[in-house]
């Protein structure tokens, strides 16, 4: 049972924009950059939500390391390609730019692609993924990150937790959304459970000496400092086929910087070399495939939703009496949201509060009173 309060959608919607445009963000990348917030939200996915809107993108503004007005220069533009620099600003705002390009080319040519580099975090992978379903088309991305991930066999952290992202159009009142990391867990998780005051589970997280490590508070300072790494997908070593997730990985990582020659592996650590905080250049890419250029979108949205009928179908293993396909329990969780709002723990409240008094804003949020 749920025991946090909630905030309406449209009050801390309002409030984030108006957050956003305190900072610097421009009125109308504001908006996008709190819809792609709240949309995590809306999905559930709180490691990716109003979480980090302090965290991760006032703070980052404050910091100097990421800049509110993004100068999404294009450096290359063909009928089915896109190539940007977004010049260390609003990853969202350059990922909007960007998939809102090749959607277009994809409705002209079939299939577009765009790379993006010098750019910050993007927020939810699926957000990106799925602007293509609404228009009944395919959306892939993927982005690399700062490193949290040891290669199989190794303790240091090298890659970023990468998520490959794939978004199908269904015939059903929800797209098939496969939006998760390459790591056997991200980082926003344990910054979560950090928030929550909870333990990391065993097996998620390796230290230098190879041993497993569950403090959340630690296991935060030790990623950035180095001393530990996220497992990658599948666990440590080959007996669990972590070396799918480290594959899996790799190939994010290489797309993501190959395509625009970006930075990658520790070149994103967000740390120079004199130990001070820069920017982190993430690079980020997109594909868009149209089904109208197959056999159609009606013929690929009932195919698609004939054959997650017949997963959800299936027998059930004792003790469940559901089975999900990707991206359900994202929809479940949006009806259960939609009337209701955003759940806001205390962590958050202050953060949400401490921003507001900073630069302010006239807002009162319901759990104040």
């Amino acid at each position: 049972m749920e025991t946090r309060p909630y905030v309406s959608w449209e009050l801390i919607g309002a409030f984030m924009k108006d957050a956003f445009q305190a900072v610097g963000v421009p009125e109308q990348d504001a908006a996008i950059c709190a819809d792609v917030l709240m949309e995590s939200d809306r999905r559930g996915i709180e490691s990716h939500g109003c979480n980090r809107f302090k965290p991760i993108y006032i703070d980052r503004i404050n910091a100097g390391i990421q800049k509110p007005v993004t100068d999404f220069e294009i450096l290359k533009d063909t009928p089915t390609t896109l190539v940007a620099d977004a010049h260390d600003g609003m990853g969202m705002v350059a990922s909007h730019k960007a998939m809102t390009a090749i959607i277009e080319k994809a409705k002209t040519y079939g299939m577009a692609a765009a790379a993006i580099r010098n750019s910050t975090h993007y927020g939810i992978a699926g957000y990106w993924a799925t602007m293509a379903t609404k228009a009944g088309m395919i959306g892939i991305t993927g982005t690399n990150a700062r490193p949290s991930i040891a290669p199989t066999f190794g303790v240091e952290n090298m890659l970023g937790t990468n998520p490959l992202t794939i978004a199908l159009p269904t015939d059903e009142p929800f797209p098939f959304c496969i939006d998760c990391a390459t790591s056997i867990t991200q980082r926003g998780k344990i910054e979560y459970f950090a928030r929550s005051g909870k333990d990391t589970p065993a097996g998620m997280v390796i230290g230098r000496d190879g041993t497993a490590k569950t403090d959340s508070e630690e296991i935060l300072v030790d990623l950035t400092t180095g001393k530990a790494a996220l497992a990658p997908l599948g666990g440590i070593g080959e007996e669990l086929a972590g070396y799918k997730g480290y594959g899996y990985a790799t190939v994010v990582e290489i797309l993501s910087a190959a395509l625009q020659m970006g930075s990658f592996l520790k070149m994103l650590s967000g740390v120079g070399p004199d130990g001070a905080k820069q920017p982190y250049h993430l690079g980020h890419f997109f594909i868009v495939v149209n089904p109208a250029f197959f056999l159609g979108e009606e013929a690929f949205k009932k195919t698609a939703g004939d054959i997650l009928r017949a997963l959800r179908a299936s027998e059930k293993a004792p003790g469940h009496d559901r089975i999900y396909t990707a991206g359900e329990k994202e929809y479940l969780t949006w009806l259960e949201r939609k009337d209701k709002g955003v759940p806001m723990g205390e962590a958050v409240q202050k953060e949400f509060i401490a921003v507001r008094d900073k630069y302010h804003l006239p807002y009162k949020f319901p759990f104040e009173e």
